[in-house]
């Protein structure tokens, strides 16, 4: 029971809880709902009462959870709390964060950012009691405290009762005698004696001066740990004189260890050589003009649109198969990284940000290939800011990792690109992290990476908190700083205004529009190009899409950057005609759309190639091939290039071919004829660059770190439904008089049991008295729970009442009710 529901009588103090339940039954709606809010693996499911909760709270997993989720200061505190006594006093905490001794002795940062510490550790349900009882939840002092296998970060070992379990009677007292102690009759007695001569201020200090010199040489390089050490059969002097005076205890054969008073006598009263009260700051390396910053980014975003443009371009007739295993294979993203003129990581990125997107994916065939989804021609059609928007959101949300490709998973399988094993819940987080802190520079300063990292270490420290190990946050840092720049995010290092609109709104500030702020700053698409002489256009900005994509069909890109070469080649001005374009049309399009008149060599190849184009036919037979020249057909039978294409003469105008016409068609080209393909009734078979897109499909699905956080709605219910559940558990019983221990009933607590005659007899009684009961009850998947009703009506096996649990009327069936007792009166 809360001692709100129970006040302590005046002038006395309410009693200090008892245990964790105890101490969230005392704590207000708002603090429970915080606490369910920074852990909600807790209210997944909503536990039935505070005692499930504070249950559940203290399970392995939840709290290895919860400690990874603070930052280095409240993570230093529960580390100091695990190596003191238990429960400790506030005063003992403090000594241990901020050093022995009252004023300037103590630092004075670590005592101001204390409380603060100690009151995350309270709200996460890590610590509870009042401050002179402090007691750290047992799972995370069993997870902290120092041991052998598992070091603490503090590099303190065993307490002198720990290290000297199992030591006999005799060397207990040897070592009593050689610290100038008296004997006891047993080893308890004689630890006691030990531990208070070690944290002695005063006794300790006098007994280290009888230690010479170089024996505290020894002491001070165990001081800050590991505090093991590794001793002959026949110790050196320097390590007898440490051993017989206890201050080096033995663990094991050869193994001896520092003793935790004598270390924290060594240090002070410390427990941490450097505690870190305060955040780093991350400093600038550099600060420029924002302007020049957002200009900057557009550029990159512009060239980011450009390249996942390109990399479904070169994927829409249908893209590389996927592996049996799933993912990409290295040759072919060497090919793509070839494609973009990018390196493999950068390629793989790119995939990754267009898988993430929804505008790539496989398409499930028997023979399965990557192609572009039909939500990708949706995407193209947008403009340019809007298209970059959605690309910065799914790379900002996404919890697949690009960086990661290459590496080998736990079964030292390589990580292929668009494969399985990318997926990391920490990297939306991550990412969103480090935009935040980048916010907060001032306007167009590039942060210097080391410092934005230190800041994100003292954030989330990594678990063990080992020296010089990166771990994945780290890396996931690095990566969201060289990807943020490849996507326009960022320019020159600093944040862009548009990058700065991707975070979420400040509390009662409208959410921002990336695509409004970008979409000045990119170039307008322009209508047309410039031809050349020498069979190149040059595109001096970006097309608008219908002229892009009839260029690139018509043309070949030569080159890329702030202005696009394109090349005219045979090749490419048959790839028009094949596609249904006269020469004609080619003409009047390329008249329309330059600034310049059409060069003549460019008009001659069109001519050219368009009189020559469809003079050969390709047909199915398996295939033959077809002309009114049969002079042209006996040239192409002497030519030895044909030799693998098996063509063999049916008439003076027909040749017959062993391969497929596809084969066919390939061959012809590549011997330099212009052959075109022909339907089983003659006509011209025009062929198109489009077309292979997968059914349509929905993005990958981030993978969440653990359960999401509830919304305020849900925490409210949730709230309640626990509050009402644990007046249920909790509900007082109304004694019989002949058997006042309630024993009847059950023990205090436990669910009420009762016949079906006194359950029904009871009831009834209620509802002509208007009273609330305690009843048990199971539903129909058999969970049992307890609830208090105040009974309305009872008719047909079922009983209907206002539930104070549920805070509204149900009905239930008599059958299912395990019992029922009445409330004792207030």
């Amino acid at each position: 029971m809360s001692t709100e529901d129970h006040p302590a009588e005046p002038g006395t103090a309410p009693a200090p809880p008892r245990s964790l339940a105890e101490d969230l039954r005392s704590r207000p709606d708002d603090t429970l709902s915080a606490l369910l809010r920074t852990r909600p693996d807790l209210v997944t499911p909503v536990p039935a009462d505070l005692t499930q909760l504070a249950t559940r709270a203290a399970t392995r997993a939840s709290v290895v959870r919860a400690l990874e989720r603070l930052d280095r200061f409240a993570l230093q505190t529960a580390q100091a709390l695990a190596v003191a006594p238990d429960p400790a006093p506030y005063e003992a905490l403090l000594t241990l964060m901020a050093g022995e001794g009252e004023g300037g002795d103590r630092d004075p940062a670590v005592a101001r950012a204390l409380p603060a510490a100690v009151t995350t550790l309270r709200e996460q349900a890590l610590l509870w009691g009042p401050e002179d009882r402090l007691r750290l939840v047992r799972t995370a002092r069993e997870l902290l405290a120092p041991s052998p296998q598992h070091p603490s970060p503090t590099g303190l070992g065993p307490t002198v009762a720990e290290a000297a379990a199992g030591m006999s009677s005799a060397r207990m007292q040897e070592i009593l005698t050689g610290a100038g102690l008296p004997t006891t009759a047993d080893t308890v007695s004689a630890i006691v004696a030990l531990t208070a001569l070690f944290t002695d201020r005063a006794r300790m200090s006098a007994l280290l001066d009888e230690v010479p010199a170089d024996s505290l040489d020894v002491l001070s390089r165990l001081l800050w740990g590991p505090p093991y050490g590794q001793v002959t059969a026949d110790p050196a002097p320097r390590l007898r004189a440490l051993l017989d005076r206890g201050l080096l205890l033995p663990t094991a054969p050869g193994t001896v260890v520092l003793p935790r008073e004598v270390a924290l006598h060594l240090r002070a009263g410390r427990a941490h050589r450097e505690p870190r009260p305060l955040p780093p700051a991350p400093a600038a390396v550099a600060t420029h003009r924002p302007q020049v910053v957002d200009a900057t980014a557009a550029g990159q975003a512009y060239t980011a649109l450009a390249t996942v443009e390109e990399l479904l371009k070169a994927w829409d007739g249908g893209g590389p198969a996927v592996l049996r295993a799933g993912g990409l294979s290295v040759r072919d993203l060497k090919r793509t990284a070839v494609t973009l003129d990018v390196s493999e990581p950068v390629a793989a990125f790119w995939l990754e940000l267009a898988y993430a997107a929804g505008l790539l994916a496989s398409d499930g065939e028997a023979e399965e290939r990557y192609a572009p989804t039909p939500a990708s021609d949706e995407w193209l059609r947008l403009p340019a800011a809007e298209r970059w928007t959605l690309l910065a959101t799914a790379w900002l949300s996404a919890t697949r990792t690009a960086g990661l490709v290459g590496g080998r998973d736990t079964k030292d399988r390589t990580l292929a690109a668009l494969g399985p094993g990318l997926d990391r819940s920490t990297a939306p987080e991550v990412r969103l992290r480090v935009l935040a802190l980048l916010a907060g520079l001032p306007e167009g300063a590039a942060p210097e990476p080391d410092s934005l990292l230190a800041r994100l270490a003292w954030e989330r420290p990594s678990r063990g908190d080992r020296a010089g190990a990166e771990d994945l946050r780290a890396r996931l840092a690095r990566w969201t700083l060289t990807e943020a720049e490849q996507l326009g995010v960022t320019g020159r290092g600093a944040l862009s205004a548009h990058g700065r609109a991707l975070l979420p709104p400040a509390p009662g500030e409208p959410p921002a529009d990336p695509a409004r702020l970008l979409a000045p700053l990119l170039p307008e698409p322009l209508d047309h190009v410039l031809l050349q002489a020498d069979l190149t256009a040059v595109a001096p900005g970006p097309l608008h899409r219908p002229l892009a994509e009839v260029l690139g069909v018509l043309a070949d890109v030569e080159s890329k950057g702030g202005a696009t070469v394109y090349r005219f080649t045979p090749a490419s001005v048959r790839r028009a005609l094949d596609a249904g374009r006269t020469a004609s049309d080619l003409h009047a399009f390329l008249a329309q759309h330059s600034r310049t008149p059409v060069p003549q060599p460019l008009a001659y190849l069109i001519d050219d190639v368009a009189r020559r184009h469809g003079h050969l036919r390709v047909g199915a037979a398996s295939a033959y091939v077809r002309c009114d020249d049969d002079a042209l057909l006996r040239e192409i039978l002497a030519d030895k290039r044909s030799a693998g294409l098996r063509l063999r003469a049916l008439a003076p105008t027909v040749l017959a071919s062993g391969a497929d016409p596809a084969a066919l068609l390939e061959g012809l080209r590549a011997m330099g004829y212009a052959p075109a393909a022909e339907s089983a009734e003659g006509d011209v078979l025009i062929t198109r660059a489009d077309a292979h897109r997968t059914p349509p499909r929905t993005p990958p699905a981030p993978v969440p770190e653990g359960p999401p956080v509830p919304d305020a709605t849900l925490l409210a219910a949730a709230v309640r439904a626990i509050r009402a559940g644990d007046r249920a558990s909790t509900a007082a019983r109304r004694t019989d008089a002949a058997d006042p221990s309630g024993s009847a009933e059950g023990p205090p607590g436990a669910l009420p049991r009762t016949s079906a005659a006194e359950t029904l007899a009871t009831m009834q009684a209620a509802v002509l008295t208007g009273e609330s009961l305690w009843i048990g009850y199971v539903n129909a998947e058999g969970t049992a729970s307890q609830r208090v009703i105040a009974p309305v009506k009872v008719e047909g096996g079922f009983v209907t009442a206002y539930d104070h649990t549920a805070e509204e009327v149900r009905t239930y069936a008599l059958h299912r009710v395990t019992g029922v007792a009445e409330l004792a009166e207030d």
